[in-house]
């Protein structure tokens, strides 16, 4: 496959630990570099992967949940020219377990915010989630 860039972000409200942003974006994706950013009076955690191992345990996580069809439809939402953009809840994420968010006003503390770039994001989206009919 070609080479995949992911990138996650996260607004950190006063209120929530920083860490516990970076464990609910770890479950979902593993290992990934953070960076924490302000932006406007607000924190911003940007966190990036390289390549499919990226999002493994993503994939993994859309398969045991038996939520392909779903994601898949999520995923084809966010298409556009070299990249997929799509949203988590972050209280989810927290958990391990993968619910898919609008941009805003779904959850107080809004979205994970995960952007993939590569040349073909069609056939990633087969790869994350296959039609399974």
């Amino acid at each position: 496959m070609d080479e995949v860039d992911v990138q996650m972000e996260a607004e950190v409200h006063p209120t929530e630990d920083v860490n516990k942003v970076k464990r609910a974006i770890e479950n979902v994706f593993g290992a990934v570099e953070f960076e924490l950013k302000p932006s406007d009076g607000k924190d911003i955690l940007v966190a990036r992967a390289k390549g499919t191992s990226g999002l493994m345990r993503f994939q993994s996580l859309l398969r045991q949940e038996r939520i392909l069809d779903a994601a898949r439809a999520v995923l084809m939402e966010g298409l556009s020219k070299g990249s997929v953009t799509f949203f988590l809840n972050k209280q989810v994420a927290y958990v391990e377990r993968v619910s898919f968010s609008k941009p805003a006003a779904e959850s107080p503390l809004g979205p994970i915010k995960v952007l993939v770039k590569c040349e073909r994001p069609r056939e990633l989206i087969d790869w994350i989630a296959p039609k399974t009919a």
